[in-house]
């Protein structure tokens, strides 16, 4: 009976000491050390023993999926840092680490003096999104009990997202929408945001004393930040040498680098067409970013492409740039059999779900020929669509608008002149569909067509009394007609009588 007891009570020693290490994280043995709080610092892993990481081709999407893993939010930056001394360490392969897979089965023993520093953000995240700067609002309401809360649309503005992509370590915001990149989750906040635009976070923002207890499914707000890239020392921001922002700016490396990558540089810059691309050695021994091709061939941004590295005037040299806006910018619009909810001048509009609609891309004639192309994004799709130019426009016909059509549209002009391959973009324009046309959400609209109801209800209700009054009356020939005559005459023969016998008397 006591060793009973004794192994019972071993036994609950042992769960109440997992247990405390599984609250310290509760994923698996992985921690930040040596920074401000838990979720920036030294990253460190745990198999035997803990020992920092080496990870010689992280870039930001690893430190994401590490964020992910300590329910820290958002990857601000992953930096190379040399330590004074060699030593034992983990080391982690980039293609073994994303999200969901534990980073104990990627590591493996290693020494070296390079080790790896991660920055999250614990406060604010953009969630389902196509890149890190990008996705569905959320915020942390608690620091203990790692809580995230969806952001509804009306507690939001411009200002405050300029707050949010700063923040983020991101550009300025281009597109922020309701429903833009998934639906409200449980739970919501419930506090309007009151930023003045130099609040280095969201969270230090004033908040409105009423407190909001609904968010509909489709005001989730979805919030794009441009991208933190830029070209300096140039005649015009579309040219020079070019810096990415990630935690600090930095030059970028050129190694490996063609026209190909060039031009996406450009079209994260929204500056055109790449005209030319050139190095510049550095005499200084400085730290630049690396950008891995392989990467920015699968379609993600610069800035989750970079990784730091060291530059001298014996390893490499800088990245020049060239870019151009010689065209003008093609405008983009939406017509639809069901009607469009909002004006077109602005980045968002509507649809009816099942009426069809058509995406228009057109440009100011500058030069013959090009084509079109119409580029859609939402939160889990991307989808391309060309066509080629007719009299400087193109139109792109869906027949029945679906939930699936609710995303981003940018029409792209490409057209080759002077021996060069030259592309513009329009404005981003978000679209909405909506399940039913029965309601306008326009107030004017809706208060003509409950007139109307209200009319045709009164014509109806008077027509059916008319006929029902009609039918009562009896009908010429019918038995109670022939009655009443019938006592008429009566009535007058007694008449008859009675005044023969007052003339008799």
């Amino acid at each position: 009976m006591d060793q009973r007891l004794l192994m019972l009570l071993l036994l609950a020693l042992w769960c109440s000491e997992q247990q405390a290490e599984g609250n310290h994280n509760p994923a698996e043995p992985v921690r930040l050390v040596g920074g401000a709080s838990g979720c920036e610092g030294t990253l460190e892993l745990k198999r035997a023993e803990w020992r920092p990481v080496k990870g010689p081709d992280w870039f930001l999407m690893e430190a994401a999926a590490v964020c992910g893993h300590m329910k820290c939010g958002s990857a601000v930056s992953v930096q190379k840092r040399a330590n004074s001394s060699v030593r034992s360490v983990w080391w982690v392969s980039s293609d073994c680490v994303r999200p969901g897979y534990p980073l104990t089965e990627c590591a493996l023993a290693d020494s070296s003096s390079s080790i790896l520093d991660v920055t999250c953000l614990n406060s604010v995240r953009l969630v389902n999104g196509p890149s890190l700067c990008s996705g569905r609002l959320e915020v942390k309401t608690s620091q203990s009990n790692q809580i995230w809360s969806t952001v509804c649309e009306a507690d939001i503005d411009r200002q405050d997202a300029e707050v949010v992509c700063r923040e983020l370590g991101c550009g300025s915001p281009s597109v922020l929408q309701g429903a833009l990149y998934g639906e409200v989750e449980s739970p919501t906040w419930t506090a309007e945001f009151q930023c003045g635009g130099t609040e280095s976070s969201l969270l230090d923002c004033r908040r409105s004393g009423s407190v909001r207890n609904t968010c509909s499914p489709d005001k989730a707000v979805g919030l794009t930040c441009s991208e933190p890239v830029r070209l300096v020392g140039g005649a015009s921001r579309c040219e020079g040498t070019l810096e990415v922002k990630l935690g600090t700016w930095k030059p970028v490396k050129a190694s490996g680098w063609t026209v190909q990558e060039a031009a996406a540089a450009c079209r994260d810059l929204d500056c055109g067409s790449v005209v030319s691309m050139g190095t510049r050695n550095d005499s200084s021994v400085r730290q630049v970013w690396e950008i891995e091709i392989r990467c920015l061939k699968s379609g993600y941004p610069l800035r989750q492409c970079a990784s730091p590295s060291l530059l001298s005037s014996q390893s490499g040299t800088i990245l020049e740039l060239v870019c151009t806006d010689l065209l003008v910018q093609p405008i983009i619009s939406v017509s639809s059999s069901g009607g469009v909810r909002g004006a077109l001048q602005r980045s968002s509009v509507g649809v009816f779900q099942g009426s069809s609609f058509t995406i228009g891309c057109s440009i100011q004639p500058q030069y013959p020929g090009g084509s079109f192309q119409l580029s859609f994004n939402s939160s889990n799709t991307t989808h391309s669509y060309a066509q080629p130019a007719s009299n400087h426009s193109a139109r792109f016909l869906f027949p029945a608008a679906e939930p699936a059509h609710r995303g981003s549209y940018r029409c792209v002009y490409n057209v080759h002149v002077f021996s060069h391959n030259f592309s513009s973009d329009s404005r981003v324009l978000t679209l909405t569909v909506s399940v039913t046309a029965c309601v306008s959400s326009d107030p004017a609209v809706f208060i003509i067509r409950l007139v109307v109801l209200l009319f045709c209800l009164l014509i109806f209700i008077s027509a059916i009394y008319c006929s029902h009054k009609v039918a009562k009356r009896p009908p010429e020939g019918s038995r109670l007609s022939h009655g009443r005559s019938w006592m008429l005459e009566e009535t007058k023969r007694e008449e008859v009588v009675e005044e023969q016998e007052e003339a008799a008397l």
